[in-house]
Order: C-alpha cells, then sequence, then structure tokens
C-alpha cells in the first residue's frame, strides 16, 4: 500500500509559498514563458566608460563567428543595434560540442546625445564583442578660465 505524503505539510516553502508548485508549473503549463524568462537578457553585456570619457560595449558572444554579428549604429536615432544569427550547426562528429547559441537583437540608446555614434569601432576576438564609442567632442568637459 502506498502512502501519499503532502509536500506542503512535511516541507514547508520558505517563502511561505509553494515554490516548487509555482516553478514547475510555470514550465509545464507555459513553456514558452518559461523559455523567454530563462534568456531574457542575452547575449551578457557589460558597459562601462574608459578613462578618456568612450563608451565600451561588451558582449559575451561564445559560439558565434565574426560573420554571424553585426553592428548597426544610426546616428539620426542615436542608437547601436547589436545583433547576431547563429549558423546551422552541422557538426556531428562524437567528439564536437554543442554550444547553446541563438539569433538575438539588442538596442542600445544614447539618451544623453554625448556620444560619437558615427565614429563607434568594433572588435571581435575569442568569443568577445567590444564595441568602443568616443564622446563627442563638443560634449566633452571644457574648462572655463575665471577673469
Amino acid at each position: 500500500m502506498s502512502t501519499l505524503v503532502n509536500y506542503r505539510e512535511t516541507f514547508p516553502s520558505l517563502l511561505g509559498r509553494g515554490v516548487f508548485d509555482d516553478f514547475f508549473g510555470a514550465v509545464f503549463n507555459d513553456m514558452n514563458q518559461a523559455v523567454r524568462q530563462s534568456t531574457t537578457g542575452y547575449p551578457v553585456a557589460d558597459i562601462f566608460r574608459n578613462e578618456d570619457g568612450s563608451t565600451s560595449m561588451q558582449f559575451a558572444l561564445a559560439g558565434f563567428s565574426k560573420d554571424e554579428i553585426s553592428v548597426e549604429v544610426k546616428p539620426e536615432k542615436r542608437s547601436i543595434t547589436i545583433a547576431g544569427q547563429a549558423s546551422e550547426d552541422t557538426d556531428s562528429s562524437p567528439n564536437h560540442r554543442r554550444i547553446a547559441k541563438r539569433a538575438f537583437e539588442r538596442t542600445y540608446v544614447n539618451y544623453d546625445d554625448n556620444l560619437d555614434l558615427a565614429s563607434a569601432s568594433a572588435e571581435y576576438e575569442n568569443g568577445l564583442l567590444t564595441v568602443t564609442v568616443p564622446v563627442r567632442p563638443e560634449a566633452e568637459a571644457v574648462q572655463i578660465k575665471i577673469r
């Protein structure tokens, strides 16, 4: 004879809710939503200001070739769009490693309008895309001499 155990009573949730029910319910009831939530923020990006005032954006894009990545600058919209289109993986050798890469498109807007988007440069090396955008000359700080 089998005994059913109510895990909520036996193992109460630390959060006061049925965390397992919420998680598995989301996965099994709405798989598309679970996939969207798990891929939000792909690819991993790091955006920082350099000492010279320029801005660098770095993207971890392991498994992508340079030809599968595009960087589109739209100065009139003050935006940069980074996109990647993964090619089909045709290697079926037993020692082949599958890298989870997927198509993506991310747009970044320079709301402050202090960067010279038309002078942006990009470099791709060892799975790391670095896009550097210099500061506009007229946006640089100016020291005014007081008389």
